[in-house]
C-alpha cells in the first residue's frame, strides 16, 4: 500500500469544495439554490459562476488563505455565495446571528478580524453602530438589499438611512465568472468559523476544518438519508450549526440535492413554499414546528413529496410527537448535539412517539456518556451515573469527525470544556440501560430549593400536560427561606387559568415533588427563545428577580 500517496491525495483532495464542483460537472443544468419568496432559481452552473464572481472580486481585493468573511444575513442566495466564495479561496466563512447588538457584533469583528463583512441591509442601522464601536475595521463592507421582499420582512428596513459599504451585487460585477486561483489546501484546514450563541456571556467562535464539513455532511447523508433527488428547506437560519449542517447548504450542495432558501419563517409562506417546491425534507425546531402543524390544521396543504421532518435544538415532547406524525408526516427524526459536535444522538421514525422526550441514542460514530457531575472538577470520562434512567449527571461527546476541540482565541474556554478527548456540555441528563439520554436541564439553569437540584425541563413538561399551558419556562427566584423557589412563566391556551388550578394540578402531577411545584407563576403574551428555538432560560431568571421586586409574581 502506497501510504503517502494515499495521505497526500486524501490531506489535499478531501476536500468539500470539490465535492461541489464534482455537482457543477455531473450535475451541470440541475436546479441547485431556489429562493422560496421569488421563486428564482439557479442551477449547478450558475451557483457556481456566481461564486466565482466573489471569490474573484475578493481576490482583487487582497483576500487570501485564512483570510476570514463574515457576514450577517438571512437564509438566502447571497449567504450561500459568500459560503462558496470562502471555500474556493481557501478562506474561512464565518456566518454570525443578525440578532445581536452591536457590541455583539462588534466584538467579534474584533475576535476575528473580517477581511470581508456582508450583512443584510434590514439590519444596517445596528452594523452601523458595530463598526463605530469597532476597534477593529474590515477592508470591505457590503450590503445586501433584497428586492421585491417586502411582504416577506417582518422587520425595520434601513428606513432610509444611511447604508455603510458598497451593495454586493456591484461589487461583484468586476470579478469574472471563470475559477479562481485555487490555492493549496488541507483537509484539516479551518474552512468555517460559528459563534456560539453567547446565551451565558460573550459569543465563543467555533472553528471547523474542511474535514469537520464533509463528515457532517456524510452524516447527514446517512442519516436522512440525503441524495441528489431530494430538495431541503431549513427553517432555522444557517447561521447555526445545524442549520448550515442540517439540510442547510453545506450536506445538500455537497451531495447535489436543491436547496430551497426561505429568508424567515413564517408558517403560512412555508406550508406553501414546501407544497409548491416540493420539499422531501424539513429542518427546524420543535417551537417552530408547533406554528406550522397549527397553520396546516386550519389550511391543509399537500404534503405528498415530504420524506421526513428533522428536528433538533430542543427536547420533543411527546404531546408534540403525536401532533407532529399525524399532522405533519409520520417520518420524524429528532437530533440533540452542540454547536462544537453537530449532533451527536438521534431518534428515528421507528422510536417515535414512544421514545420522544429522550435525546436519543448515540449516532454512528459518536460516544456519548453521562457522567458523574461536579461543581469543583470534571468527572473522569469513566465516572458514569447509573442507566437507570434517574441519577443524573452531565452529558460528554467524543465526535472526532465533527468537531475541532479548540475555540477561536479562547484557551481559557478550551480548558473548560474539552477533556480528554471530550466536550464538557454542560447538559444535565439522565440514561438508561439501552443508552437513551434524556435532558434535564443545564448546569447554569439548575434550581436549588431547600438543597435540592431541580431542573427546569422536567416541570415544564409536565405543564405541557395542562390544557391550558400553551407553552412555559421554569427559573428560580430568590428565596430567603429556600435559596431558591421555583417560578413558572406560561403563555396561556385562551384565558388564564387561574393560579389555583395550576397549584392543585401540580400537586397532583405523578413527576412534581413537592419541592419542584412553582411557588410563583406570570402569565405572558410571550417568551425568550434563542434564533434556534431554545429556551433561553437565563432571561426568564433575570425577569423573575425584577417582577418579584415589583411584586406581580402570582402565588
Amino acid at each position: 500500500m502506497n501510504k503517502e500517496e494515499y495521505r497526500n491525495l486524501f490531506e489535499k483532495d478531501f476536500l468539500w469544495i470539490n465535492g461541489f464542483m464534482r455537482n457543477v460537472k455531473r450535475f451541470p443544468q440541475k436546479c441547485a439554490l431556489q429562493q422560496a419568496e421569488t421563486g428564482k432559481a439557479w442551477t449547478y452552473e450558475e451557483l457556481n459562476k456566481e461564486a466565482n464572481r466573489m471569490a474573484n472580486s475578493m481576490a482583487t481585493g487582497g483576500f487570501k488563505k485564512e483570510d476570514c468573511i463574515m457576514y450577517a444575513l438571512y437564509n438566502s442566495p447571497q449567504f450561500i455565495i459568500c459560503h462558496l466564495a470562502a471555500h474556493k479561496l481557501s478562506g474561512v466563512s464565518t456566518p454570525i446571528n443578525y440578532n445581536w447588538a452591536p457590541q455583539e457584533i462588534a466584538y467579534v469583528m474584533e475576535d476575528s478580524k473580517p477581511k470581508v463583512f456582508v450583512y443584510d441591509s434590514e439590519i444596517a442601522h445596528l452594523v452601523a453602530q458595530a463598526l463605530e464601536l469597532s476597534s477593529y475595521k474590515p477592508e470591505t463592507v457590503l450590503y445586501v438589499e433584497q428586492e421585491n421582499l417586502d411582504s416577506f420582512s417582518e422587520g425595520d428596513s434601513a428606513g432610509g438611512e444611511e447604508v455603510p459599504g458598497q451593495r454586493m451585487e456591484l461589487y461583484m460585477v468586476a470579478g469574472g465568472d471563470s475559477e479562481p486561483e485555487r490555492q493549496e489546501s488541507s483537509t484539516y484546514d479551518e474552512t468555517v468559523r460559528l459563534y456560539t450563541s453567547g446565551t451565558t456571556g460573550r459569543p465563543k467562535g467555533v472553528p471547523l476544518s474542511d474535514l469537520n464539513e464533509i463528515l457532517s455532511a456524510h452524516d447527514v447523508a446517512m442519516h436522512f438519508p440525503l441524495n441528489e433527488t431530494d430538495t431541503t428547506l431549513n427553517m432555522t437560519p444557517w447561521f447555526h450549526r445545524g442549520g448550515l449542517h442540517s439540510g442547510g447548504p453545506t450536506p445538500s450542495l455537497y451531495v447535489g440535492a436543491k436547496v430551497v432558501s426561505m429568508r424567515k419563517f413564517n408558517p403560512k409562506f412555508c406550508s406553501d413554499y414546501m407544497e409548491e417546491y416540493g420539499v422531501s425534507f424539513l429542518i427546524g425546531a420543535p417551537s417552530v414546528l408547533k406554528f406550522l402543524s397549527r397553520q396546516q390544521k386550519r389550511s391543509p396543504r399537500n404534503f405528498a413529496t415530504l420524506k421526513g421532518i428533522i428536528t433538533m435544538g430542543s427536547p420533543l415532547e411527546k404531546a408534540d410527537c403525536i401532533e407532529f406524525m399525524d399532522v405533519l408526516t409520520p417520518n420524524l427524526f429528532n437530533g440533540y448535539g452542540t454547536t462544537e459536535t453537530f449532533w451527536n444522538t438521534f431518534l428515528r421514525p421507528w422510536q417515535l412517539p414512544e421514545m420522544s422526550g429522550s435525546a436519543g441514542r448515540s449516532c454512528i460514530f459518536d460516544d456519548v456518556y453521562v457522567v458523574k457531575a461536579y461543581e469543583d472538577r470534571k468527572a473522569e470520562p469513566d465516572e458514569l451515573v447509573s442507566m437507570d434512567g434517574k441519577e443524573v449527571g452531565e452529558v460528554i461527546i467524543k465526535s472526532s469527525g465533527k468537531m475541532s476541540y479548540s475555540y477561536h482565541n479562547n484557551p481559557a474556554a478550551e480548558e473548560k470544556k474539552y477533556y480528554k478527548g471530550y466536550l464538557y456540555t454542560g447538559d444535565l441528563a439522565t440514561w438508561d440501560e439501552e443508552c437513551f439520554i434524556t435532558i434535564a436541564g443545564r448546569k447554569d439553569d439548575m434550581i436549588i430549593c431547600s438543597g435540592e437540584n431541580i431542573y427546569p425541563v422536567q416541570i415544564e413538561e409536565a405543564f405541557m400536560e395542562h390544557p391550558a399551558v400553551k407553552d412555559i419556562i421554569v427559573s428560580g427566584v430568590a428565596d430567603e427561606i429556600r435559596g431558591q423557589a421555583v417560578v413558572a412563566y406560561i403563555i396561556p391556551e385562551g384565558e388564564p387559568p387561574k393560579v389555583s388550578e395550576l397549584i392543585d394540578f401540580a400537586s397532583e402531577h405523578r413527576d412534581l415533588s413537592t419541592f419542584k411545584r412553582p411557588r410563583f407563576y406570570r402569565f405572558v403574551e410571550e417568551l425568550p427563545y434563542t434564533a434556534t428555538g431554545k429556551k433561553m432560560h437565563y432571561k426568564v431568571k433575570q425577569m423573575a428577580e425584577e417582577d418579584k421586586k415589583k411584586g406581580i409574581l402570582l402565588r
